[in-house]
Formats: C-alpha cells, structure tokens, sequence
C-alpha cells in the first residue's frame, strides 16, 4: 500500500513538471539583470542599459538580501504567442513591476505580488502571472523590478492564456488532492488520538495541520484562499509555518523514537535546535525577516541531516518503528535539500524543485501515518508477546504454586499425622489417667465395701453353726415335751397344749426355723463369696505385675455382673487349662467388666428379638500366651462403628448412658501388656471379642 502511494504521488509530480514545460521556448533562460542597491525609478535604470549584465543562459537565483533585481526583457519573446501570458513560477515575491518601455518613456506599467493589492491583480489566481497586451509586444524593451524579503528568484515561462488556464486548474486539483490527503490524515489521526487518548497522535494532528499551512504557503494558496490582504502574514508564513512544521515535528519524533530512552545525548542536542527556531520566530516576528530566512535556510540543512542521523541510531539501538520513520524523513530530505539547493543557487529552480518540496512534506505526513500504524502493530505484536511472556510466568508461578502447595500438603499431612499421633496420646493419656482415677476410686470403693460388708458378714457367718447347734437343741427338748406330755399331761392339759401348737402353727415354725437357718448360710456364704469377688476385682494391694488366674478373675466379674444379667441371658464358661499369668489383675479384671458388661447390654436391649440370648467365654492356652474369648449372639456392629470402638469418648449408647471410654481403656490396658485385642462382628451374627496375653511379662520364662 505504502509503494502504491508514493508511486501514485510521483506520477503526478511527473505530469505536473511535464505539463508546466511543455513548451521548452516559452520558458525563458536568457535575459539581462542589474542588481540596485538604492530604490531608483524605472525611467532612471533605463538611463543605465549598458550596467546590465547577461545572466549567461543560466544563472537566475540572486540570493536572499535587501537589493532590488531589474530584468531586461525583450519583447520579441512574446510575438510568437496570440494571447502570452508572464507567469513567474514562484509566488513568494513581494513586490513586481512590469514596465514597457516605448522611445524611452515608460507606455505601460503592470504589478503584482503577495504585498501588493490583490484585487488589482490582472488574473485571479495564486501565482503571479500578467497578462502581456500589445503595448509590451510594441515596445522597445521591458524592464521588470523584483522586489523580496525572502529569496530572489526569477524563474518564468511564457504560455497562451487558455494553457495557463488549464495549468491553473490542473494546480488546483492538484493541490485539492493533496488537501484531500492531509485532512483525511488529519480526521483519522485526530479520531484515533480520542479514542486512544495517546499525545503522540495529537502531536501528529498539529504537525499535520502545519506541514499543510506551510506548503499551502509555499505554493501561495494561503494568500489566495485565507488572507488576501493580510501582508504582515504573507511575507512572514513560510517562515512561521516552516519553523512550527519543525518544532513539532522533532517533538513528534522524540516521542515516536523514544529517543530520550535511546539515545540520550542525542536527545539533549535537540535543546539547542529548538533553541535557534526560538530565535527565527523570534526575528521573524519582531526584527528582520530577511534575516530569518536566512538562518532557517541554513538551519532547515543541518537539522534534516541530524534528524536522519538520530533515526538511524535509533533503528540500530533495535527500534524498528524507526525504518518507517528514515524512509518519511529521507524522501522530505531530498525534497529540502533540492528546495534549499535551488533557493541558494546550487542547481537551476524549475518545476520540479519548485513542487518537490510540497510532494516530499505530503509523502513525509502519508509515511509518517504509516509509521503510526506499524508502531501500533509492533507494540500490539510486542503486547501480544508480552501477554504470552506474562501468560507463561503465570503457568511457571501456578506450577510453581502446585509444587509448593503439593509440598505444603505434604508437609500438613505429616503435621497432621503428628498432631493426630499426639492427640492420640493424649487422649490415650486422658484416658489411662481417667483409668487409673477410676480404678482407684473404684478400688477403694470395693476395698471400703468389702472392709465393711466382712466384718458383720464374718459375724452372720460365725453364729450360724452354734445358732444351728442350739435351735437343734431347743428342738430336741421341744420334742422331749411333746413326748413326756403325751404321757403325763391331763387330758384337758393335752387339748390345751394341743390347742396351743395348732395356734401357734408350731411344725410350721419349726420348718420355717429349718429354713431360715439354711437361708441364712446361703446368704452368708454368698456374701463371703461377692466379698472375695470385689477384693480379687480391686486387688488394691498389687501393685507389681504377678502371677494371676485368669478363670478367678472371670469368675469374680462375674459374681459382680451377676446382679445386671437379666435372668434371660446364659453364661456359658469353655475354660481350657491355663497356666498362671502374669499381669496387672486389677487392670485385667476390668477388661472383662467393661466387655462383659458392654455384651450384656447388647442383648438386654434386644431380648425381643433374640430367641436365646447368651454369653459364651472361652480360654485357651498356647506355648507362650493364653486367648480369652468372649462371644455374643446379639446385634453386632457395622463397619463404621467397628473401626471406631477403640477411639475414645466414641459411643452408640444414648446421653447420660455411656462416657465412650470403656473399650478405649480396655485396648490400652491390653496394649501395656503386651497383648492384642481383636473383634470380629456382623450386623445380626453378633460380637466377638479375642484377647491375647503373653504369659510373661517381665520375669524369666523358667523360675
């Protein structure tokens, strides 16, 4: 799109500089000049012919300064045209006369220029041009006075009116195409800078508008289309303009080239450039124009020159918007130094230096915009690259967060593990001193009881046998009565004795006597026997691992249990041979309480269901430990009850009915001694717990 564009704009230039030399004779090389340093008449330079000089066929740029040009034309360059027309191809002149001159006098006098009255221009347009009547074709000779603050240039060609009509309007498309591209430049850029609100774009807008105000200058289009009669401004705009153009435009490429970031001390040297176009405008304004266009001439040389150089090391620091900027720059350069060439006489000023400058500035904005947008597209692609760059961090940081959260993980699960194994302790701690509390309260309690119950029990137990002895032998003399008085008593005596017995209900006394007597020494020996039960249960006094029968200690659970065994229920006893064992038998006692007890429960609160609820404990013997059974038929456990009956405080029994410590004591009491504690359950097939004892704890096997 770029190479279309300026191939575009460079075949209208060439069309342009075809058509206005169309006509190779109507141009005019040769003439006569004499430069006047005092304001003198045109009838006082005619007196002076012979100080004329030829310009050699070549020469035509006489600089800038404060002298007056007089040009010596002959009228014969106009015969060979019906209807001539002078046209000067630069319109930046101050002041011109055309005098004509018959017989030494002056016959006619034509003017023109950017200062002078524009409604008496001959032809209504932007460049300078008169139209040549027969007094000049009759004339001896002509004589033209150039009068300019800017550059002295007399360039001109002569045409037919109808072609300079048509160039004129061939111009004026021309220039509205290229109009048409700055305001479309202009429209756009403005648009992107409030949609993006980026300064560059506003910064581009204002250069934009400027570079048209100076072209349109250079061609005279400001003065034939904005102020006409505004003289302070016509002779002043092309330096205005031109040294904004350039203010602006370095602005626009410290902040497109980031050159204060690329090179730095190339940066700092555009102070002093902005510095001398201060001073330009400055003089411009206030002081010598002339002078002003002197400096900017040489200044507009070395700027291009240093803008080219800081692009390229920009582009070499690896900015590559840069390229689009030193192709803009290069082409507006070649336009400049052809213009400044010209102006300051180096090459011949025609057509092609006359508009190079106005095609460069419109190549200069179009590749400018270009650059823009590849800029855009290098920082999008840049953006996009970054985003990529952030998007692959940010996956590096979440699989940098899944490793440590993996390891944070694991690390918690292994605290976890260890705050588990130590609440395990704990609680196992918990409950062995809730054991030991309870057993010794509970072994002081039994011990206090079975203290207590012993000594009137050992009282009953005593008198039993001579209370048996002396009812036996107030029997045997109750008997020796009845027989001696049913020898020796009266009749009347026997009825009254008689009567006496049967009121009395004496056999029956005696029977209850019999009775009562044998209740008692039940009694009596089966408080001696739950006596002995609660002392082997508590066994307060042992301390120290001993020797223990484990079938005493069943049996005295038993006898305590026996009162909470509903009469429903059977105990069945399979003890095999077992040897002594050496243990803590208070600590074992209490595991058969707890299970036992735990077992009666299960079947009390289902003797509906159960046709012949029972309790089976059975021992075994093996080489180096014993095995104690005790099996139910009740309910028994699902799994997830089983898996937690060993955890403390864990409990199916109602609130207020259970603490969950029972079978957590149990399992820890087991452990200490070295043994195992297993349950095999099913729903509806009931309980089964095993304990295992070694036989030794810490005595020698042999001993």
């Amino acid at each position: 799109m770029c190479k279309k564009i300026i191939l575009f704009v460079f075949l209208i230039l060439f069309s342009t500089y075809s058509f206005s030399s169309g006509k190779e004779n109507g141009i005019i090389n040769c003439f006569e000049y004499l430069l006047e340093d005092s304001n003198k008449s045109a009838e006082e330079i005619a007196l002076s012919l012979d100080k004329f000089e030829s310009n050699g066929c070549n020469q035509y740029n006489f600089g800038i300064n404060k002298q007056v040009v007089w040009i010596k034309l002959n009228p014969s360059l106009f015969t060979q045209f019906d209807q001539p027309v002078l046209v000067l191809n630069s319109s930046l002149v101050d002041h011109i006369d055309l005098f004509s001159f018959k017989n030494g006098e002056v016959i006619n006098q034509l003017s023109n220029g950017r200062l002078s009255d524009f409604s008496s221009n001959q032809r209504d347009s932007h460049k300078i041009a008169f139209s040549i009547t027969r007094q000049e074709k009759q004339a001896d000779f002509i004589l033209v006075k150039l009068e300019n603050s800017d550059k002295k240039i007399f360039i001109s060609n002569i045409m037919e009116s109808g072609d300079f009509d048509d160039s004129l309007e061939f111009e004026f498309i021309l220039f509205g195409l290229l109009t048409g591209v700055f305001v479309g430049l202009f429209f756009y850029n403005l648009f992107l800078y409030f949609s993006v609100r980026d300064d560059i774009y506003f910064v581009y807008v204002v250069h934009t508008l400027l570079v048209w105000f100076a072209q349109a200058s250079i061609l005279g289009f400001t003065q034939f289309l904005l102020w006409p009669d505004w003289d302070w401004m016509n002779s002043r705009s092309i330096v205005i303009f031109s040294s904004l153009v350039s203010i602006v435009g370095i602005l626009f490429l410290k902040m497109f080239l980031s050159t204060k970031r690329f090179v730095p001390m190339l940066d700092f040297g555009f102070n002093f450039i902005f510095f001398v176009y201060g001073f330009i405008l400055a003089n411009a304004f206030f002081f010598s124009i002339t002078l002003s266009y002197q400096v900017i001439l040489v200044t507009q040389s070395i700027v291009v020159l240093y803008v080219l150089y800081v692009a390229y090391a920009v582009l070499r620091s690896g900015f590559r918007p840069a390229r689009y900027y030193l192709l803009a720059w290069s082409l507006f350069m070649i336009g400049i130094f052809l213009f400044v060439f010209s102006e300051m006489g180096i090459i011949p000023t025609n057509a092609l230096t006359a508009y190079i400058m106005p095609f460069g500035s419109a190549l200069e904005v179009v590749l400018l915009s270009f650059a823009l947008a590849d800029k855009i597209n290098i920082l999008k692609k840049e953006k996009e690259e970054e985003q990529a760059e952030r998007l692959r961090v940010l996956r590096e940081n979440e699989n940098l967060i899944r490793e440590q959260n993996t390891i944070l993980e694991e690390k918690v699960k292994s605290r976890t593990e260890e705050l588990e194994f130590a609440l395990k302790n704990l609680q196992n701690t918990q409950s062995q001193l809730v054991n030991q509390e309870k057993m010794a309260s509970l072994g002081q309690l039994t011990a206090g009881i079975a203290h207590e119950i012993n000594n009137p029990i050992n009282f009953v137990s005593s008198n039993i046998t001579p209370l048996k002895r002396d009812i036996k032998d107030i029997l045997e003399i109750i008997d020796f009565y009845r027989d001696s008085g049913q020898k020796e008593f009266t009749p009347e005596t026997k009825k009254e004795a008689k009567k006496l017995e049967e009121d009395l209900e004496l056999d029956y006394v005696l029977d209850e006597v019999d009775q009562l007597l044998k209740g008692m020494e039940d009694g009596a020996k089966r408080t001696v026997e739950i006596v002995k039960g609660l002392r082997l249960f508590s066994r307060v006094d042992e301390q120290d691992v001993k020797k223990v029968d484990i079938h005493d200690g069943i049996n005295s659970t038993l006898i305590l249990l026996n009162s909470s065994i509903p009469g429903k229920i059977r105990i069945l006893r399979e003890f095999g041979e077992l040897p002594m064992v050496e243990c803590l038998a208070g600590k074992i006692n209490q595991v058969f309480m707890n299970i036992l007890n735990n077992a009666v429960h299960a079947l009390a609160d289902h003797l509906d269901s159960i046709p012949d609820p029972k309790i089976l404990i059975t021992t075994k013997s093996f080489s180096d430990h014993v095995q104690i059974e005790i099996e139910d038929n009740g309910p028994g456990m699902p799994d997830h009850v089983k898996n937690k009956i060993f955890e403390p405080f864990f409990t199916t029994k109602p609130v207020g009915k259970g603490t969950g410590l029972g079978l957590s004591i149990v399992y820890s009491i087991i452990e200490n001694h070295k043994g195992t504690l297993a349950v095999e359950t099913e729903e509806g097939k009931g309980t089964t717990f095993i304990i295992t004892l070694p036989i030794y704890q810490n005595a020698p096997k042999y001993d």
